[in-house]
């Protein structure tokens, strides 16, 4: 190889020993090394869980995927939600492709009831300083925390004694079984992630509530750190399962961005609130009834689908008592009986009182967030009151008004003779030369009354 072939050769090694940094190449161990920043995507869960919560959590995934995120973090204070809400979001997070952290903020703030199964889901399990969790027991139909079923040799209300042979009441059979199924998964959930499983039975079972430094001392978390960014530093290089698979965590000075809901998952947080969601169903209603009863004003109509649509959408969401949903459909159908065909207060006022109770057992939670507020319902019973009086009053007005048109109003007008010959000639009445017949006597000028129409002559007097 002559001197210029060699000059080149060392001239292209240099310029690649250069560049090679830029590439992101290393020649140590021969592999090649990660060395962009990396990236935390934070979305915060605030207030109870439902619809909307699912849907955002669902969302931060989609994201996180898609850009390929290091971690996730989820800012927990939540009072607790919608059992089937929880559950979607447990199954996105087990089947994230990136890890997820469950992280209970700020100071004051709580994971209850559906907070604790979501931190218990998370590959990192996180609490700040001054937070609780737990009290994760299901709360029974009729509003009351379900209790065990009674032991050997205890008694009941009445006194009398119960033996093993007894067998519990409806109420309690399913309170037992639902209190089962929620142990069953939080203590899957622990032992997937290596957490305290007695305690989350004891927060399931007897409704434990346990504050951040006891949730690390016991292994119901694994770090109590006072901020974002005490977080990320703390779970940097912790292995962690994620979609069933160990993955190390790279969070040492990460980039953090905050993911904020999207327009839809906006709207449905606020549609999925019963009282809104009643409130356009029944917006919705009184709007296609005014169509109906006034063919041809458009606006109403429309309004009212729109309304009526957005209504049931967002009870669609929740968890519906179908009994009172049939209910309220019963009362508005009585109620459109009385507006179409008056029945003066009868059915009316029978559809308000249907209306009233299928509202009050709408939606079948216990959960404070997702129930109908007696305000709600008081104050729709009122705008229906007032509808029905209006339209009460408004067809007693309509029979008593006196007849306009047709025979019934020429009955008793009085008539001007204009021609006249044996009993039958021409009068002036309303503005009009009419046919008719009467009195052989009569002589123009003077003045008859109509008795009847006989066909298009009418008969005077």
């Amino acid at each position: 190889m002559n001197r210029a072939m060699r000059t080149i050769l060392c001239a292209a090694l240099a310029f690649l020993g250069a560049a090679a940094p830029g590439l992101g190449l290393s020649q140590e161990n021969g592999t090649t090394e990660k060395t962009a920043t990396p990236l935390a995507l934070v979305a915060t869960i605030d207030g109870a869980i439902g619809p909307a919560t699912a849907r955002q959590v669902a969302n931060a995934i989609e994201e996180a995927a898609g850009r390929h995120a290091d971690v996730l973090v989820l800012r927990i204070d939540t009072p607790g939600g919608l059992v089937t809400s929880t559950r979607d979001i447990v199954s996105d997070i087990l089947a994230s492709p990136v890890p997820v952290a469950g992280y209970v903020w700020p100071g004051g703030g709580h994971a209850a009831s559906a907070g604790t199964y979501i931190i218990y889901a998370t590959g990192i399990a996180a609490m700040a300083p001054g937070t609780n969790m737990g009290a994760a027991t299901p709360v029974s139909m009729g509003g009351g925390m379900p209790g065990t079923p009674k032991g050997p040799g205890s008694e009941n209300e009445g006194g009398n004694k119960t033996g093993d042979s007894a067998s519990p009441s409806n109420e309690e059979a399913l309170a037992k079984k639902s209190t089962n199924d929620a142990v069953a998964l939080i203590v899957s959930l622990a032992e997937a992630h290596g957490r305290n499983a007695g305690w989350a039975e004891e927060a399931v079972r007897e409704g434990e509530s346990i504050g951040a430094s006891k949730a690390l001392e016991i292994g119901a978390v694994e770090v109590v750190a006072q901020d974002l960014d005490d977080l990320l530093a703390q779970i940097d290089g912790r292995e962690v399962l994620t979609n069933g698979k160990i993955v190390t965590l790279a969070t040492a000075n990460a980039r953090v961005e905050h993911l904020e809901p999207g327009f839809m998952t906006e709207l449905l947080a606020l549609i999925s609130n019963p009282n809104v969601a009643f409130l356009l169903m029944m917006i919705g209603v009184y709007g296609i009834i005014f169509e109906l009863s006034n063919p041809g004003s458009f606006g109403p109509g429309i309004l009212g689908a729109i309304c009526l649509l957005l209504g049931l959408y967002a009870l669609n969401q929740l968890p519906l008592d179908y009994a009172g949903a049939a209910l309220i459909i019963f009362g508005l159908a009585l109620m459109m009986v009385e507006a179409f065909t008056p029945t003066f207060g009868i059915a009316g006022f029978g559809g308000l009182i249907a209306f009233i109770f299928g509202a009050a057992i709408l939606v079948d939670s216990d959960t404070p967030e997702f129930q109908l507020s007696w305000w709600t319902i008081g104050i729709t019973a009122l705008l229906s009151v007032a509808l029905l009086v209006f339209l009460i009053g408004y067809s007693w007005r309509a029979l008593r008004r006196p007849v306009t048109t047709g025979a019934e109003e020429m009955q008793g007008a009085e008539a001007r003779v204009l021609e006249w010959s044996d009993g039958e000639g021409y009068v002036h009445v309303h503005g009009e030369r009419w046919h008719a017949r009467g009195p052989a006597g009569l002589v123009p000028s003077s003045t008859v009354r109509v008795e009847k129409m006989d066909g298009l002559t009418l008969v005077v007097s």
